[in-house]
């Protein structure tokens, strides 16, 4: 069988994705590893062997919502921005 088309192959990499976030912080590899999971999970709930093409639009297109809804979730609260501080707590 085709590596790319194995359910392991795709759990894997989210694990290794995963633990990459933990060692480079940021949020940056958990959107893919939240794709890759999805992408395992469907090869392990659909019995259908799917080509490359399909597999890597379903990885791309699920990051995307994982990285966005997570951006929505961990943003800095008032849009982001820095706190101006105007007034000197000794006046």
């Amino acid at each position: 069988m085709i590596l790319w088309a194995l359910w392991w192959v795709w759990m894997a990499a989210a694990l290794l994705l995963a633990i990459l976030e933990i060692l480079v912080p940021g949020f940056i590899f958990l959107g893919f590893a939240l794709g890759a999971l999805a992408v395992g999970l469907l090869l392990v709930a659909v019995d259908v062997v799917f080509s490359l093409a399909p597999l890597l639009l379903i990885f791309a297109l699920s990051s995307l919502v994982a990285w966005l809804v997570l951006r929505r979730l961990f943003a800095l609260p008032g849009g982001g921005q820095t706190r101006i501080i105007d007034k000197d707590i000794n006046d």
